[in-house]
């Protein structure tokens, strides 16, 4: 599993003459780095204030996966609450569920499957990466439905 964690967030919104407008680059760059540090009550205002929820980086991590492979239970539960999109890839296929499978983040995982997220959704799915490190506990709890 490829680690999303050094991607910045790069909005595609433009400012003047077709350029990025660095206002929305900065506040990205910041969203992203509240998923990644587990700020669930900033996250909890943007996305209540309209920030789509389903925001993604240049590789197409969203704030969710960030939340999720970083292992914060409450930012996860915060945007999937606001309409995070449980079993959304990134570029490389990745769902968030996998990642927090791949991290051992077990609060993270059960957030994500109380939200609907699928174990066999991505390559690899969650289920996969469970069989392949041998976290034999994520396995019987991914194949306990």
């Amino acid at each position: 599993m490829t680690d999303p964690t050094a991607q910045t967030g790069t909005p595609a919104t433009d400012g003047p003459a077709g350029q990025p407008d660095a206002e929305v680059i900065a506040l990205a760059g910041r969203l992203f780095d509240a998923a990644r540090t587990g700020d669930a009550a900033l996250l909890a205002a943007y996305l209540a204030a309209g920030t789509p929820a389903d925001l993604t980086n240049d590789r197409g991590d969203t704030l969710l996966m960030l939340a999720a492979y970083h292992g914060h239970a409450a930012a996860v539960t915060a945007l999937l609450e606001h309409g995070a999109e449980a079993d959304r890839a990134n570029d490389r296929g990745q769902t968030p569920l996998a990642g927090a499978v791949f991290k051992g983040a077990t609060e993270v995982v059960e957030a994500l499957l109380a939200h609907g997220a699928d174990p066999r959704a991505g390559t690899p799915s969650a289920l996969d990466a469970a069989l392949m490190f041998g976290k034999d506990e994520l396995v019987a709890r991914l194949t306990r439905g």
